[in-house]
């Protein structure tokens, strides 16, 4: 690239347009003759042209998405006539000298090309130079080179030089909109090509040399590398248009035994016209499910799985989960069905041969067995064999049925003692009316042709081997529905007009002369069929085999039961693998994952063939079908019902990814088509429709537990968001009553696994009863800060679901501690879900940390009082938090399902102030320094000091059954109700409903007795239990002087002691520290003082053995109490206790004893 330097750069005026990734050849932005400048095909852009002779992937990985541009110089020095170089190595093909001409060639830089230039090799000086885009937008740096990973990379500045790139005419990097930037990884009909990302554009260029090949830093995610990398390998792979793998699939599914055997049974029974409305109901209702299935296949692309795909993609996993295994199984069984079909017919051949082999039932059992496995063949031989051998026995098919259609209209005198005279309106207006025998009702034939019109999904099952499965599954699908009732109406119709419902079969039944009292239509033709008032052989009632006789050559109506029970069998034995695998790939059932390989060019699931094969030749040895026969059109009319219900619930979620191209559904249609599957499985058999109903929900229940760790969009979220939306809005519009007051805390946590005690003590009184924010300042800077915000949301949202916590993770970037609380308080929230109580930890170390920080973290108390919440802050002894302890390791497991570079930072303190805020939530403590840890390095693990062994047990003191013990209730003042709301609440949870309330409140001496009844009343009428009530007469009394002195020796570092300083430079401190302590406040506040100490001494008497102590929390007044004061006092009256909550509610009602 040196060489390459020698020729300036073209003016302005020279320039024209270029190709950009991604961008379609037109002819009116070419304005070269050599179209080919920009890749090998239209459309394929640059990317086409980027893989090189040494075999590395199409397109850009996410660490080649950075732009260059070849500055191609006028004068090439090539002949015009030059030949196109083969192989791509350097990218375009054919450039002639017309390209040459000043224009612009962008490719993608390669850092893996080493010293190669992505120019054509040997090209010399007759080039012009390169541009590298690398992250700049539109700032390119200044001329200079620069060493990185083995190029020389030219940057040219774009203030002298504007080169215009192919971008509508800017020299930017973003990308044109293109298919490629929308595919999924690892996509199988093109690959992934990453677009710029908005960092990539906006973020201002601190890193001028890219060291690292990357912009900022950066780093490819690997899921982003192994979507750009992968090439799917599409030779070879038999894809099929609609005709072929829908149409004729479903058709051959659709069309069974049913066709030759029982509907000729069915019109007898039923008459033509019920006959017809019984395949005009069943069709409704696969013509519904056919449109529901058509909606959901166009709305967007399809992956193998068929059935099961459709329905988890779009219901979700649960559902999908409980369809795909019951499906994949009715079809397997299905095999055993169909084959033991095609056995019967056999066996029924050769006993009228008298070849039987040993037995009816073994003769099924063995020619069942070696059918099966010959199909298995065909399905092993591969999906074009098996498209093959589907032609065949379509053709056949279609040759039994014309044969008899042909035969109805050749009425045989021989054929008529059978019952068939051919078309006669005698017969048809006979016939046309029902005619019950045996106890059969029009529901038990319906429920006996229904599976007849069963196979719809033959076609989508496949959907992974369509070429296009959203146009060939609503196009195959439908003409396939329509198709086949036509045939099914045509048949009943003409073998109901042929042939009479008995026969004798006796040639002697005709009648010699010719009688005027006839009332059946085979008397009127000379027949007298009375005898068969007892019993006949012959006719639509009694002969199965109606179809044969009637048909112009008996034996290919044989040959069609061969093929419609064989194409039936074949299609199941696809199906069910081909289901299954899609199963497995998802991981739903871990247990099945080694069903999820696939072998050869198509992914052929040999393993799922095997598995398939061994069930159906396990029934096919029971050979009891009957029983089976039921359960399995109630399996596969469950799948119908979903899929109904599927498209139903998709468009009541209104998703915007709800979309389908097939126009022709409605959503109340496809509600009544899931109800009336619903309705036919009863009607099939009312105990199989239960039994599936138990299987389903035994199975979306046990897939709901697992929680398999998938998300595609289903519209089960889509609804779940809907709701929230609804009610949401819906409670914005109720006023507040004090009856429905909850306590919604915003908890300050930071990192919510970094104080665990904290976060379950809150969850214990607000789980499933109020809301629970988990607020996290971060502070630092902010390009940094906000990058964090963004990974850390999902990551301690997905840390609060699996450990079970039903609150929310809020993050915000604020300047300081401050800041960052009022941002939360204001904002925090939607609507009526709003926080109204502030929880934060008490701040252990504040004598030690800066007292601005501590200034800081009492103004919270202010700002949260200011805008009417109440406050609780909890404290441990042992304290609060544990990062320093558990923070790495929880980290790093978090983070190991989120994309992030190979180290993994676990903290980072951006705090400029003093490194000792280790208990209050917001700051980053003095633990929590940047470690990264490298993932292939073994941490040792240090034995813990007995001071963080205790913080540990503590930690999770709240986690476990509280026993009986005492929540100890110091209800000093009334600031609402909030004070005695939070005990109750805890009262009502599992793990602490076998703790006693006890209330304790202060009085005087001589009305202890009258202040003890007035607060029971009260709590009686609050209906909330208690065990004691304790009145305190000696809270006024003076603290031990012991207390009191160490009292003064705690806030001794903290006085301003302004009486021994001149005026001016007390002032001046008092302004520049105003948390320092005056001796007039300390004067001023005295009893305010003593009685916090009093109350410590009061608290250890007679709370030491609680539980937990709930109390009042003193208020100081905003600008009279300085900071430090206010802390002591908080410090002085809960130290060396229990876990306490110091509340203080907004001193609005929370409890009423009104109804």
């Amino acid at each position: 690239m040196e060489g390459k330097q020698q020729q300036p750069p073209p003016g302005p005026a020279e320039q024209k347009a270029v190709a950009v990734p991604g961008a379609v050849d037109e002819e009116p932005r070419l304005e070269g003759k050599d179209a080919a400048a920009g890749g090998a095909e239209p459309g394929a852009g640059l990317a086409a042209a980027a893989g090189d002779a040494l075999g590395r992937p199409l397109g850009p990985t996410p660490s080649q998405s950075r732009f260059q541009v070849d500055l191609v110089a006028e004068g090439s020095g090539r002949p015009p006539e030059a030949p196109a170089k083969a192989g791509g190595e350097g990218g375009a093909a054919g450039k002639g000298s017309e390209e040459a001409k000043g224009r612009f060639r962008v490719n993608f830089v390669d850092p893996s090309a080493g010293d190669e230039s992505p120019g054509e090799p040997g090209g010399g000086s007759s080039e012009g130079g390169n541009v590298s885009f690398q992250n700049g937008g539109d700032t390119v740096l200044s001329e200079g080179s620069l060493h990185s990973g083995g190029h020389h990379h030219y940057y040219y500045d774009t203030h002298t030089n504007t080169y215009y790139l192919r971008t509508f005419g800017h020299n930017t990097m973003d990308a044109v909109p293109r298919i490629d930037h929308y595919r999924h990884t690892a996509a199988d009909l093109g690959e992934k090509l990453i677009r710029p990302s908005l960092a990539e554009l906006h973020d201002e260029l601190d890193k001028e040399p890219f060291e690292d090949g990357y912009a900022n830093g950066e780093e490819g995610t690997p899921a982003g590398e192994a979507a750009a990398t992968y090439t799917p390998d599409s030779k070879g792979v038999v894809k099929f248009g609609w005709i072929k793998g829908v149409l004729v699939r479903c058709m051959l599914n659709i069309w069974g035994v049913m066709l030759f055997i029982r509907l000729s049974w069915i019109v007898g029974q039923a008459g033509i016209g019920l006959s017809v409305l019984v395949i005009a109901m069943a069709t409704v209702v696969t013509t519904i499910t056919g449109l529901s299935t058509s909606a959901i296949a166009t709305n967007g692309f399809v992956r193998g799985g068929g059935a099961y795909y459709l329905i988890s993609r779009s219901l979700g996993p649960e559902f999908g989960g409980a369809i795909g295994l019951i499906f994949a199984f009715a079809n397997a069984v299905a095999v055993a069905m169909y084959v033991v079909g095609f056995a019967e017919t056999v066996v029924e051949l050769l006993k009228e041969n008298g070849t039987l082999m040993i037995d009816e039932m073994n003769d099924i059992r063995i020619i069942g067995a070696i059918t099966v496995v010959i199909l298995l063949g065909i399905s092993v031989a591969g999906m074009e064999w098996e498209a093959k051998a589907q032609i065949v026995l379509l053709v056949i098919l279609i040759v039994a049925i014309g044969d008899f259609v042909i035969g109805t209209f050749i009425p045989l005198d021989s054929k008529k003692p059978k019952g068939f005279f051919g078309y006669k309106a005698e017969i048809f207006a006979e016939n046309f009316g029902p005619d019950f025998r045996n106890e059969e009702t029009f529901f038990s034939v319906f429920a006996i042709f229904f599976p007849a019109a069963t196979g719809i999904l033959a076609g989508a099952n496949i959907s992974g081997d369509l070429a296009d499965p959203q146009s060939a599954i609503p196009k195959g699908t439908l003409l396939a529905i329509l198709i086949t009732t036509l045939v099914y109406i045509g048949i009943a119709v003409s073998v109901g007009s042929c042939v009479v419902r008995d026969a004798t079969g006796n040639v002697n039944s005709t009648f010699i002369t010719e009688l005027t009292n006839c009332t059946t239509a085979a008397c009127k033709l000379n027949y007298d069929f009375s005898s068969c008032q007892t019993e006949c052989h012959y006719g639509l009632m009694n002969n199965f085999q109606v179809m044969s006789m009637v048909s112009g050559f008996a034996p290919l109506i044989s040959a069609g039961i061969f093929s419609a029970t064989l194409s039936s069998a074949l299609a199941s034995l696809v199906s069910a693998p081909k289901i299954f695998q899609a199963l497995c790939k998802d991981n739903i059932y871990p247990g099945f994952l080694m069903f999820a390989k696939g072998y050869g060019k198509n992914n052929e699931p040999l393993r799922g063939y095997l598995l398939t094969f061994l069930i159906a030749l396990g029934f096919i040895l029971i050979a009891e079908l009957n029983v089976i026969a039921p359960i399995i059109s109630n399996f596969f009319l469950a799948s119908y019902a979903l899929i109904n219900f599927s498209v139903f619930h998709a468009s009541l979620a209104k998703s915007p990814g709800w979309r389908p191209a097939f126009k022709y559904y409605n959503m109340w249609i496809s509600l009544v088509g899931a109800i009336l599957c619903c309705i036919v499985m009863f009607v099939i058999n009312w105990w199989a429709a239960l039994l599936t109903y138990v299987i389903v929900l035994g199975l979306y229940i046990y897939v709901t537990y697992k929680k398999p760790d998938v998300n595609w969009g289903s519209s089960t979220q889509a609804l779940t968001y809907l709701n929230a939306l609804q009610h949401s809005i819906r409670l914005s519009g109720v006023e507040d009553h004090v009856k429905n007051f909850r306590p919604q805390c915003l908890i300050m946590t930071g990192a919510p696994n970094s104080r665990p005690a904290l976060l379950h003590l809150v969850h214990a009184f607000t789980k499933n009863v109020g809301l629970m924010i988990c607020g996290h300042v971060h502070m630092g800077p902010r390009r940094q800060a906000v990058k964090e915000l963004s990974t850390d949301l999902a990551k301690y949202q997905r840390w609060l679901i699996k450990n079970k916590m039903k609150a929310f993770y809020a993050p915000v970037h604020a300047e300081d501690l401050r800041d960052g609380g009022q941002y939360l308080m204001q904002a925090a929230g939607l609507g009526r879900m709003r926080p109204n109580t502030l929880v934060v930890g008490f701040k252990k170390n504040w004598r030690q940390a800066d007292m601005r920080d501590v200034e800081t973290y009492i103004n919270l108390f202010h700002d949260a009082f200011d805008i009417q919440y109440g406050v609780v802050v909890i404290r441990l002894k042992e304290g609060l938090d544990i990062s320093h302890l558990q923070g790495q390791e929880e980290l790093l497991s978090s983070q190991e399902k989120s994309p992030c570079s190979k180290d993994v930072i676990v903290k980072v303190d951006y705090s400029k102030k003093t490194e000792t805020d280790t208990s209050i939530a917001f700051a980053p403590s003095s633990s929590e320094k940047t470690h990264v840890l490298h993932k292939g390095s073994k941490r040792t693990s240090s034995p813990l000091n007995l001071a963080d062994q205790r913080l540990l047990d503590a930690s999770t003191q709240f986690q476990k059954k509280q026993g009986k013990s005492n929540i100890d209730v110091w209800w000093l003042f009334d600031d609402g109700g909030l004070t005695l709301l939070i005990p109750y609440l805890l009262t009502t949870k599992k793990k602490w409903k076998d703790c006693k309330i006890r209330v304790f409140i202060g009085g005087k001496i001589n009305r202890i007795d009258h202040d003890r009844r007035a607060m029971a009343t009260l709590l009686s009428k609050f209906r909330i239990d208690f065990s004691d009530i304790m009145v305190l007469g000696d809270i006024n009394t003076k603290p031990k002087k012991e207390n009191i002195a160490a009292f003064e020796e705690m806030i001794e570092p903290f006085r301003l002691h302004e009486e021994d300083k001149e005026q001016e430079a007390a002032d001046k401190m008092k302004e520049d520290e105003p948390w320092r302590i005056t001796d007039n406040e300390l004067e001023l506040y005295k009893t305010k003082t003593y009685r916090q100490i009093r109350l410590n001494e009061l608290l250890k008497e007679h709370s030491s053995t609680a539980n937990i102590i709930v109390m009042s929390l003193p208020v100081a007044r905003k600008g009279a109490v300085s900071s430090a004061l206010y802390m002591a006092w908080l410090e002085a009256l809960s130290k060396d206790l229990p876990p306490i909550l110091l509340v203080r509610g907004n001193h609005q009602s929370v409890l009423t004893f009104y109804s």
